[in-house]
């Protein structure tokens, strides 16, 4: 590997020279631990850097990842306004200092802008659950007072510079369910679109069934079918896969062909729908918990569709 070296240090020419750099680094117990034996990470890292202007030992330092979404600490995001062109000028002080309600202020200005002024009051951290909070708040709430009022401002008047990241100080603040990342939410189905289920009248799937299953009594077991598909009340599976995306499908196509038999009772069928969930209940928990919403979702679909028929 040739790294060619600036007056930032080195710099990888190439994608190779980018990725023998990151093995390299991720190996190195000087770099922050979050990185450590973390290539692709530190490959990532060092891209998002570049894009902003810091050297690839600067990003290690000064970008971090927080619940999978970058960002980049109060100074390193001082700085690189700081640095760029468009920023004539930042200004912070704090204002009624020796009051019960201190502010913390930032006016940022862009050239050629009015200033962004941004406040962040003692009153404003107890609001949002900070003032007093373990940690840095309550070892330097003044110090975190400044952040939040620099993240702010900084985000509002130079979004460009910052590639929309936020401060790592503001993103260690927000708890886990509601910080500004992909984070599981409380509730799965938030991350599924809604489904409008139909219903169609069609013949109840008894007779599929048998026939189904005597398939799979007839097959050659050659292949390790790994994943059955249960029916509730059925001794025999209705169906075998062979991966679990391919078991997926196959229990929505089954739940669909139940939500649309028309023999039976609108009643009937979300009894056996839950019957159904029910019997694979020991493969849908198995099932990552993203990909398990479109099961949840499409079940709590088709019930409310069949309670709508009644």
């Amino acid at each position: 590997m040739q790294l060619s070296t600036n007056n930032r240090g080195f710099a990888p020419a190439n994608l190779t020279e980018a990725i023998q750099f990151s093995d390299l680094l991720a190996s190195s117990s000087i770099v922050p631990k979050a990185y450590q034996g973390k290539p692709q990470d530190i490959l990532v890292c060092v891209q998002w850097g570049y894009e902003m202007g810091l050297a690839p030992m600067q990003a290690l330092q000064n970008i971090a990842v927080i619940n999978g979404k970058p960002s980049v600490y109060g100074d390193a995001a001082m700085a690189l306004v700081q640095a760029s062109s468009v920023c004539e000028d930042v200004e912070e002080f704090f204002e009624n200092e020796g009051s019960t309600n201190p502010v913390a202020v930032c006016v940022a200005k862009r050239k050629g802008r009015k200033p962004v002024i941004v406040k962040f009051s003692v009153e404003d951290a107890k609001r949002a659950g900070l003032w007093g909070k373990q940690g840095p708040w309550s070892a330097y709430p003044k110090r975190m007072m400044q952040m939040r009022a620099r993240g702010f401002a900084l985000r509002d008047a130079f979004p460009d510079v910052l590639k929309g990241m936020i401060t790592a100080e503001e993103a260690q603040d927000y708890p886990e369910e509601a910080k500004p990342v992909q984070a599981k939410p409380a509730n799965p189905l938030d991350l599924v679109a809604p489904k409008k289920v139909e219903i169609e009248e069609q013949p109840f799937i008894e007779e599929e069934v048998s026939e189904v299953v005597e398939v799979v009594e007839k097959q050659a077991y050659e292949v390790v079918w790994t994943f059955p598909l249960l029916v509730p009340n059925i001794e025999k599976p209705y169906a075998y896969f062979e991966t679990l995306e391919a078991w997926q499908d196959g229990y929505e196509d089954l739940a669909d062909k139940t939500a649309k038999a028309g023999k039976r009772p609108a009643r009937e069928r979300m009894t056996i729908l839950k019957e159904l969930k029910l019997a694979n209940e020991a493969t849908l928990k198995s099932i990552d918990t993203v990909k398990r919403a479109r099961h949840t979702t499409a079940h709590l679909d088709r019930l409310k569709a069949l309670g709508a028929a009644l």
